[in-house]
């Protein structure tokens, strides 16, 4: 294919051509009013000199034609996958590239739309953009589109140079149900009502056997589940209560409706952190030490905890027949805390206190049996612990881990985890602390000088004070737990005597395992799963020299056995890698723990019901046409651009007719110096003819 045109290469700018061509045709219409015989050689020499200045060229273009470009993409994500829309999206990919290579002048380029990472859903927008991007706009004809319709990522959909159409594969019978969160908090106060809103929807074709009644289950933390009756299509409220702190799972499942496209989309997993609503504390402090405020400065500085702190400066030896309403004292109102009220604290600490009649043995009796039903007692004993004054002698002495033997040991001495308490998770890596007694190494820890000798031990021995007697002791007692720490020289950590040591540390975990917080459990299994992976780090945390393996219950239901390794003492762990997404099960001993990767179902099956609804926009922006697999696959015809690209049983692409120049040859219309000769002719034989008429004038 040839093309031929004029083009013109000026020796000065159009403007200057444009005033000399004005200047040349006033001089022509003064010749003209002056009745001069050679005003038209003048002009034509005019016209000849602009034409020179303009150097008209003829040019030459050889031009190929190029191809037309349909593009074809086909949706390979999870949801295509349901039914038999796999089988719908071959035939019609087969049939449909053989008709597009069989168009003149036409080639195929093809596109498939996998699974969004990190479940990104259907990302047809991004793949439409980028295969578009690799193809000149100018020569593709048409885009065929062979997918559910369904896509995540409208945002990203491009403006189209051709009609798109749409093959959508399903059935117009195809119908869903699914269970939807609306909304569900992150964290929940332990024993109060945390609430949950979720929804049963139905969408698609619904048939009327489906009902309007589902039932769901519930389950936490893999625990015993609860049936209950739904109402679909109605907003529910779920009020759930949250029986331990930390991380707590709940699953929900719907029974599977007959002839639903997927059940994939009836589960919903929801993580909620289980925290208290303030720690309730009651501290009690008996005789004025220095190391006193030690306990009310750590309880005072953890937000998270509400203090009662109760002092006894006035013990009962001290009474000196004062009036009560004028002493400047607050009355200590032991039945309202030690009777009425003593459930609602969390802990119990009692500071070198002794018992000197103020509290009635029915009071300690009250205190053993709130700690049996899960209540927690910790004990910093001083020498009052040690004599008949002691907290031993009362009916608290049935509960405590340790009984005193009298003695008061008053050296110096450096406190040492025991092999146990190197693995107990309350003294288990504590700052600069001295290897146990006989092992080579050293601490930093400053030594203290008063402990309490204990004997008959029952509980777990995690710190040894002078002669390897026991310095901390901990145990449970019923539901609850009590702590016994041999000491009141703490205090000299704080100060700093001999560099100190992690007083407050030391003392917080004390009172936090007391409480039961799950960080400080003894055996504990834990998986932390990094952010925007599949990879878990499995944690098992034990008394013991060694650790099962791990057995992992996968979604499928197949179970893998994970060894793991010890990192330090009482703590094994491994990396582990998921295969896929979904809700597994730990299990080590008799310990479960429930771990959720992603979704508890992807978001492919949100709405798997096929619908063009989202690409309607922009198929009526570009002339294209939806059309259901279900009824045939539609022939490929060529229309011209602006005619009608669908009809019952075809669509169409629209050839774009574009060409590429391969060659192009300049000519000169006349050489530079035909010109000249043209205007010095012209204006010659001007002066010529106009020199005559004068000189035939009469004089």
């Amino acid at each position: 294919m040839n093309g031929v045109s004029v083009v013109f290469a000026p020796l000065v700018p159009w403007p200057v051509l444009a005033g000399l061509a004005a200047l040349a045709g006033l001089l022509l219409a003064f010749a003209l009013w002056r009745g001069l015989k050679g005003w038209a050689l003048r002009g034509f020499a005019a016209l000849a000199l602009l034409g020179g200045l303009a150097q008209p060229s003829v040019q030459h273009e050889d031009k190929t034609p190029l191809s037309d470009i349909v593009l074809l993409v086909d949706d390979r994500s999870a949801s295509q996958r349901l039914s038999d829309r796999g089988a719908q999206t071959d035939a019609a990919l087969a049939q449909l590239s053989a008709a597009i290579t069989a168009l003149p002048n036409t080639e195929l380029r093809r596109a498939t739309v996998p699974d969004g990472a990190q479940n990104a859903g259907t990302q047809l927008g991004a793949v439409l953009s980028e295969t578009l991007a690799a193809e000149p706009r100018g020569r593709v004809a048409g885009v065929i589109l062979l997918s559910d319709g369904r896509l995540h990522d409208p945002e990203a959909l491009p403006d189209l140079p051709a009609p798109l159409h749409l093959l959508r594969t399903g059935h117009a019978g195809d119908w869903d149900r699914r269970l939807v969160i609306e909304t569900a908090p992150a964290f929940g106060i332990l024993g109060e009502e945390t609430v949950i809103r979720l929804k049963v929807e139905d969408s698609g074709a619904v048939p009327q056997a489906a009902g309007t009644m589902a039932r769901l289950t519930i389950s936490i933390d893999g625990a015993a589940a609860q049936d209950y009756p739904v109402m679909v299509g109605q907003d529910l409220e779920l009020p759930l209560k949250l029986e331990h702190a930390g991380q707590n799972v709940v699953q929900f499942r719907l029974d599977p409706a007959p002839g639903q496209l997927t059940d994939r989309n009836d589960s919903a997993v929801v993580s909620i952190n289980g925290v208290r609503d303030r720690l309730q504390v009651l501290l009690v402090s008996g005789q004025p030490h220095a190391g006193e405020r030690t306990w009310r400065n750590l309880l005072k500085s953890d937000a998270g905890v509400d203090l009662v702190h109760f002092t006894i400066l006035r013990p009962p030896e001290k009474q000196d027949g004062t009036p009560v309403s004028e002493l400047s004292l607050i009355a200590f109102p032991t039945q309202e805390l030690f009777l009425d009220k003593i459930d609602e604290f969390d802990l119990i600490i009692f500071d070198r206190y002794a018992e000197r009649g103020i509290l009635p043995a029915a009071y300690f009796e009250n205190i053993r049996a709130y700690v049996e039903r899960g209540g927690a007692v910790l004990v910093s004993a001083g020498p009052e612990f040690a004599t008949v004054e002691s907290l031993w002698q009362t009916p608290l002495g049935d509960i405590l881990p340790a009984r005193p033997t009298g003695r008061v040991l008053s050296a110096a001495y450096l406190p040492r985890p025991t092999e146990l308490g190197l693995r107990h998770p309350v003294t288990a890596g504590l700052t600069g602390a001295p290897p146990p007694a006989g092992e080579a190494g050293e601490g930093h820890w400053g030594r203290w000088l008063r402990q309490i000798e204990l004997t008959g031990a029952r509980g777990e021995v995690v710190m040894k004070g002078v002669g390897e007697a026991p310095l901390l002791v901990l145990d449970r007692a019923g539901k609850g737990r009590v702590a016994l720490l041999a000491s009141d020289h703490a205090w000299l950590w704080d100060r700093g005597y001999e560099g100190g040591g992690p007083q407050l540390e030391l003392l917080r975990r004390i009172a936090h395992w007391a409480m039961k917080e799950p960080d400080l459990e003894e055996e504990a299994l834990q998986a932390e799963v990094e952010p925007g992976s599949l990879s878990v780090t499995i944690t098992r945390r034990t008394m013991q020299d060694r650790a099962d393996p791990v057995q992992i219950t996968r979604p499928d239901g197949t179970v893998e056995s994970l060894p793991l390794s010890q990192v330090e003492p009482g703590r094994f762990a491994a990396l582990w890698t998921a295969p896929a997404e979904g809700l597994y099960r730990l299990n080590a001993d008799d310990l479960e723990r429930v771990m959720v990767l992603g979704p508890a179902s992807a978001r492919e099956y949100e709405t798997p019901v096929a619908s063009g609804e989202a690409l309607a926009p922009l198929i009526a922006a570009s002339g294209g046409s939806e059309t259901a697999l279900e009824e045939g696959i539609p022939d490929l015809r060529q229309v011209r651009p602006g005619r009608v690209a669908a009809g019952r049983g075809w669509i169409g692409v629209t050839p774009r007719e574009v060409t590429a120049t391969t060659d192009i040859r300049l000519t000169p219309l006349l050489p530079g110096w035909a010109w000249l000769a043209l205007v010095a002719a012209a204006i010659t034989a001007a002066w010529l003819i106009e020199g005559r008429r004068r000189a035939a004038q009469p004089s």
